[in-house]
């Protein structure tokens, strides 16, 4: 009897893919890679965000492939991975649209404080209609500054149009079709000064760590709101703290953060000016799917010597 190829993998996986896996791999405890000499192992699948570092393929002798289910691969490192010709695949192209979605949902929920309007009118104080009170700021007709005009930037961008919002993006590179979004190039300094809504949807990097810290927060509106669908080290979390506590800015809003998830006993966690949700940028019932079945497909392909679906390096 022929045996199954062994993946290490972070779990527990979602039922969706443990049944396309099923009969097809050996999963292995994600701890069961950090003992050398221990079960040859064929490949590795990353599920949340662990650390594939050099150290751990150095135990991990003869991998065929490394598959992420996901778009960013900053916890898995791509060099060591290319050093060691072990091919690495993502999940690109298919969640963009659910990760703006996020990212309008994020902006308009800290626009309009529905969260808080949520905890209201869920408590026992909420007695009578006072059209005075919880008055929160505009989003049709502002200005979006996006920082990342990528896949998800792009999207974000055609999302604001329909708000009748003015666009400025920032990027390394000029986008010769930013005109397709009626979108305006500008440099972070000009983009945070000028916008109502900032949002954060470039990949995280040694360039992009940091990037929003005390001095970048200090130049945003009063009146503005940071909205993060990235990944949290792009902002500096104590910055970003005192943002919020000082009302440097009008508000926050984040699907990531760093650490992830925050200490339960940390200070934003108790900001009204503060909407937060628990990393759910992609997480719809369809785009999920469509993650697991490429990712999969990546794992497989990738264990039989073929090219990926969606190859990093």
């Amino acid at each position: 009897m022929t045996s199954l190829p062994r993946v290490v993998a972070d779990g527990p996986l979602a039922e969706s893919l443990q049944q396309l896996l099923q009969g097809k791999v050996e999963l292995l405890p994600w701890d069961s890679a950090s003992r050398a000499g221990g079960t040859p192992v064929d490949a590795v699948y990353t599920y949340g965000h662990p650390q594939v570092d050099g150290a751990m393929l150095d135990r991990l002798q003869g991998l065929k492939v490394i598959s992420n289910y996901g778009v960013g691969v900053d916890h898995i490192d791509l060099a060591e991975a290319k050093a060691r010709g072990i091919p690495v695949g993502n999940t690109p192209g298919i969640l963009d649209g659910a990760t703006a979605d996020m990212a309008f949902t994020l902006l308009l929920a800290a626009a309009r404080r529905l969260v808080e309007g949520d905890r209201y009118a869920r408590s026992a104080g909420f007695t009578r209609y006072d059209p005075g009170y919880m008055l929160g700021v505009e989003v049709h007709g502002q200005t979006i500054g996006i920082v990342g005009l990528g896949r998800i930037g792009c999207q974000v961008a055609q999302r604001a149009r329909g708000f009748n919002m003015r666009v400025l993006y920032c990027n390394r590179r000029e986008r010769a079709d930013a005109s397709a979004f009626s979108a305006t190039r500008a440099s972070l300094d000009e983009l945070l000064s000028e916008s109502d809504f900032v949002v954060l949807t470039l990949p995280l990097s040694d360039e992009t760590r940091g990037l929003i810290g005390r001095e970048q927060l200090r130049r945003m509106k009063p009146s503005a709101i940071l909205v993060n669908v990235a990944r949290g080290p792009v902002v500096d979390t104590a910055a970003l703290t005192e943002a919020l506590q000082q009302r440097w800015i009008y508000g926050a809003a984040v699907d990531v953060t760093d650490p992830e998830p925050l200490p339960r006993e940390h200070p934003l966690l108790a900001y009204n000016n503060l909407t937060i949700a628990p990393h759910l940028g992609s997480a719809t019932q369809q785009t999920r799917q469509k993650m697991a079945e490429i990712s999969v497909e990546n794992l497989l392909r990738g264990l039989e010597g073929r090219e990926l679906v969606h190859r990093v390096v």
